[in-house]
């Protein structure tokens, strides 16, 4: 941050460095998959990374700050495939609803890796807040991609917003196994309704 309180953005990663983050990320999410939350190890993410471990601590300052970047890493592979292949559904509702349990199967099919990046993001503290808006902002951008909105208004924004925090909690209340598939498609479902 600044003295003025903007954020300071990054140097641009070269193409090197961009593949290394690429290698710690893909690592985190094979460890994360095959052990969960506590398979992912930093000195463990390393070697499978094939990087020292000072050089992956200059990525990634702690396991929250890795598996919080694996989440959004995640996303960035479904908002890609989204693009691909469109979700069904004539409303914006319907699409969204579609999207999220795109989301959610493709979560369900990696259950550990799952976990490990939920109880990330609940875990997340002040110090990984760049990384969980990154997040955020990706979920966002997914929603509205399906909405078909490219200058959402303020109370769309607002429904975004509550589908997400449906969404997130969907996702743990399923990982924690008090709720089914069923509930949270129900879920999903009743609070995308919000933009009909």
């Amino acid at each position: 941050m600044t003295a003025d309180g903007s954020r300071v953005m990054p140097p641009a990663l070269t193409e090197r460095q961009a593949a290394r983050r690429r290698r710690i990320l893909q690592a985190s999410a094979r460890l994360a998959a095959r052990g969960g939350f506590d398979a992912v190890q930093m000195r463990e993410v390393a070697e499978e990374a094939e990087v020292a471990l000072g050089t992956l601590y200059r990525y990634f300052p702690s396991k929250i700050h890795l598996l919080v970047a694996t989440m959004q890493d995640q996303l960035d592979g479904l908002h890609a495939t989204l693009r691909k292949r469109p979700p069904p559904g004539e409303s914006p509702a319907e699409r969204v609803a579609e999207t999220l349990m795109r989301a959610f199967h493709a979560l369900q099919r990696e259950p550990q890796l799952a976990d490990a990046m939920v109880r990330a993001m609940i875990f997340a503290d002040r110090s990984v807040s760049s990384e969980v808006d990154s997040v955020s902002r990706r979920t966002t951008a997914i929603i509205l991609d399906a909405m078909g909105v490219a200058e959402p208004s303020a109370e769309q924004l607002a429904a975004v917003r509550v589908i997400e925090h449906t969404w997130h909690a969907a996702l743990i209340t399923w990982l924690s196994g008090r709720a089914s598939i069923a509930q949270v498609r129900v879920d999903v479902e009743t609070a995308c309704r919000l933009i009909s």
